[in-house]
């Protein structure tokens, strides 16, 4: 298991820096033995009990000291039973986190992917656009952006894609208003902050 201050979501693939010794065992065996493993997140005091499977998609670096770059992969999600000791690295027993049967209706599906579509032209942001008919459908809108830990850890540990999807929707809108503020203060900064008087 491995403890970190990011969250990696379903579909969501990230990067590592690997440099901690128990890290690279842990790392090391799992491109070996072509095995996943548990990212959570927290630290050494305090670890959240909802994580995801990780797997190891890309090495991207191997430095000679040991320390490796890679690229890795979120699969599906899983909840601390209790922990287990013997490795040097942090291990658990644990069990998987699954959804109950809630699915978004079209309507929340329409209106996630139109607020993402929004927020993606606001931004700029150079990405591909999720099939709607996907039944991780909040999952791969979401990893999509760089949303907080908290908020991720929230929709990680929420079970309902309906729910997801609404909680994404709000998301998205406030996002939205704050990247539109932005320009709005830099066309006003544009212009030594004089606004342009309206009329024709």
């Amino acid at each position: 298991m491995f403890p970190l201050g990011v969250v990696l979501l379903p579909t969501e693939r990230t990067p590592l820096h690997i440099f901690e010794p128990r890290y690279r065992e842990l790392i090391g065996e799992c491109l070996a033995e072509r095995r996943d493993f548990g990212l959570v997140l927290g630290g050494d005091e305090e670890t959240h009990s909802v994580g995801t499977r990780a797997a190891v998609t890309e090495v991207l670096d191997r430095f000679s000291d040991g320390r490796l770059d890679v690229v890795v992969e979120g699969g599906d999600r899983f909840r601390i039973v209790e922990p287990t000791e013997g490795r040097s690295f942090r291990t658990a027993r644990v069990e998987p986190y699954d959804d109950v049967p809630d699915p978004g209706s079209s309507a929340e599906v329409e209106q996630a992917l139109t607020l993402f579509q929004r927020l993606v032209e606001l931004t700029g942001s150079d990405v591909d656009i999720p099939k709607a008919a996907s039944s991780q459908l909040s999952f791969e809108l979401a990893a999509r952006f760089n949303f907080a830990p908290p908020l991720k850890q929230q929709l990680l540990e929420e079970r309902s894609e309906r729910l997801r999807l609404v909680r994404l929707c709000e998301m998205f809108e406030k996002g939205a208003e704050v990247v539109a503020r932005q320009h709005e203060v830099a066309a006003l900064a544009s212009t030594n902050g004089h606004a342009k008087p309206g009329g024709p």
